[in-house]
């Protein structure tokens, strides 16, 4: 499975993380990709959860 985290943006006081992750379809077996924009802390949780 593809992780990875793309960029740190930061907006004003706040940094925050872009995450992409592929997550196989159950229905057709097919890949997608979820991304998400978080705080730096919570990546490697995101990253783990199926």
């Amino acid at each position: 499975m593809a992780k990875k985290s793309v960029g740190t943006i930061q907006t004003g006081s706040k940094r925050l993380t872009k995450a992409v992750k592929m997550v196989r379809s159950a229905k057709s077996g097919s890949y997608t990709f979820v991304e998400k924009i978080m705080n730096p802390e919570d990546v490697n949780d995101f990253l783990k959860s199926k």
